[in-house]
């Protein structure tokens, strides 16, 4: 696993999944670009700047693969070995984010490539700074917040929601007191990911990253506030919330839910200082897509864990991006009486999650067709569909009913779309194409030799003895005939079969499987 982002990006590079851009660009035209791109774009010619920037870094499974070295099924687990298995982050007194220092006058945001996302934005912001805060009770917390730049050493920090961090900044404003901050931009995507896990207030997020990547993250002491950063992070701002309160406005927002969120009144934070790298980039962590995705890990961990504490034996889990990796979960289990519901109930306790799907683990979870399917023609709504009125809501959901005055609650939804206990398998077992699995359609293309002919005629009355021998014994499918007397060519066994349907002397079994007529293994006509 590469250590550093600076390390992730010539990983990306290598695996054909980054692009350099060395025509001049606008720095207005990054968003857009970005948004049209397969791959992350490194933009080396940005007009009017001298650093570069790259743009759509995790907005891909593919993508994230890379960045945490193992296939994106398997990020759920690092995020586990992170929470059950932290790593303390470790003090050094030097680092490459500390290579240039710039404090006082010498600050200026505005010569840092911070694009425009939205054309509803309210100005340029910092969208991939991890920020740090102490707290003399409860130590060391990380989180994402945008930054939207006003002046030259002048930002918002968008603390509007109830966090860990607005806690912090909540007890400094009461004091009339500054809350240190450091703001680091370009770090590794473990780091990124634990950053945005909801941990009980207390959790040190950057010991979480440390076990994630199996080894102790980089911190080094900032200069001008009493706060750490990451020591291998490509550009640090080391900041304070200023004791302000919530009282300016800021935004709009394009926010998580692929839509534009309304104004915010957020507090002021005062730069003091920019470090970095000799030859940092700029990442500009692309809205909504890269906020998407590292959080899908995230809620799939919560879910194992939920559907684990409910004893349910979980398969696979799709944190999906068409619930915008928040509300919407699809489940695979191997049920037991009753577990479809116990995982639907489990899975709709974690945090903001809406609405919660569980199939068979038969079904692919990453794959909306089957899914859909399994939901089409296993569920019935009475008995399979659960609403929960009045749970806790995640503000941004656009189709909360707001009252003034009252805090909004959410409906969760779960569909059990498990095969009933009550209703044979044999229903759901899936068309599947005979000899499937021996030919390839590559062998047949172009052009080939004459065909050869069937075998030479059997003796089909023979044969048909044959197969109703085997029949009597076992039924049998079509198919299943038509291998075993292979030999004998398909359009033998065929006329063999017709034989004994003419002399009425074949059945089928409840499956349908062929068996002879009055056996122990033919199937009774239901009756009325």
């Amino acid at each position: 696993m590469a250590a550093t982002f600076r390390q992730l990006l010539d990983d990306l590079r290598a695996a054909g999944e980054l692009v350099e851009i060395s025509k001049p660009v606008d720095i207005r035209y990054i968003a857009a670009l970005v948004d049209q791109a397969e791959t992350a774009l490194l933009f080396t010619n940005v007009i009017g700047y001298d650093m570069p920037v790259v743009s759509g870094v995790l907005n891909s499974r593919e993508r994230l693969s890379i960045a945490m070295d193992c296939p994106f099924d398997e990020i759920e687990g690092r995020v586990r070995r992170g929470l059950d298995r932290p790593v303390e982050p470790k003090t050094v007194n030097a680092g490459p984010a500390r290579e240039v220092i710039q404090e006082g006058d010498d600050v200026d945001l505005f010569r840092l490539p911070i694009p425009l996302f939205s054309v509803l934005d309210g100005g340029p912001m910092i969208t991939a700074g991890i920020t740090l805060a102490k707290d003399e009770e409860h130590g060391l917390n990380a989180g994402i917040y945008r930054f939207l730049v006003k002046d030259r050493n002048t930002t918002g920090i968008d603390i509007v929601t109830p966090n860990n961090m607005r806690n912090f900044a909540e007890k400094a404003f009461k004091a009339g007191k500054p809350l240190p901050i450091s703001i680091n931009i370009g770090a590794h995507p473990s780091e990124i990911i634990a950053a945005t896990y909801k941990a009980p207030i207390g959790t040190n997020e950057v010991a979480i990253a440390g076990g994630m990547m199996g080894d102790a993250v980089d911190m080094t002491p900032c200069r001008t506030v009493d706060v750490p950063c990451l020591a291998n992070a490509e550009i640090v701002l080391e900041a304070e919330i200023l004791p302000t309160g919530w009282t300016r406005p800021e935004g709009r927002f394009g926010e998580f839910t692929r839509l534009m969120g309304g104004l915010h009144w957020n507090p002021l934070v005062r730069v003091k200082a920019v470090s970095m790298r000799q030859d940092a980039v700029y990442y500009a962590l692309h809205m909504p897509w890269e906020n998407i995705w590292p959080s899908g890990p995230i809620y799939e961990a919560a879910v194992r864990r939920a559907c684990k504490e409910a004893g349910v034996q979980v398969t696979a889990v799709n944190i999906t991006p068409g619930g915008c990796c928040h509300w919407h979960a699809t489940i695979a289990i191997k049920p037991h009486t009753g577990d479809g519901k116990n995982a639907m109930m489990a899975a709709l306790s974690v945090a903001d999650m809406k609405h919660v799907t569980v199939v068979d683990d038969e079904i692919d979870v990453f794959d909306s067709v089957d899914v859909e399917w399994a939901v089409a023609t296993r569920v019935q709504a009475d008995r399979d569909v659960m609403i929960v009125s009045n749970a806790r809501a995640k503000p941004l959901d656009p189709s909360l009913v707001t009252i003034p005055g009252k805090v909004p609650t959410t409906a969760k939804m779960g569909i059990d779309a498990t095969i009933s206990d009550d209703v044979p398998r044999e229903r759901f077992q899936r068309i599947a194409y005979a000899y499937a699995d021996k030919v390839d359609l590559a062998d047949y293309l172009g052009d080939g030799i004459a065909a050869s002919k069937s075998p030479a005629d059997a003796d089909i009355a023979a044969l048909a003895t044959r197969i109703k021998d085997v029949i009597e014994a076992e039924p049998k499918y079509f198919a299943e005939l038509t291998e075993m007397f292979e030999a004998e060519g398909f359009q033998a066994v065929t006329r063999a079969i017709g034989v004994l349907h003419e002399g009425e002397e074949l059945w089928q079994d409840d499956v349908g499987r062929l068996c002879l007529q009055g056996s122990s293994f033919a199937a009774v006509r239901p009756t009325a």
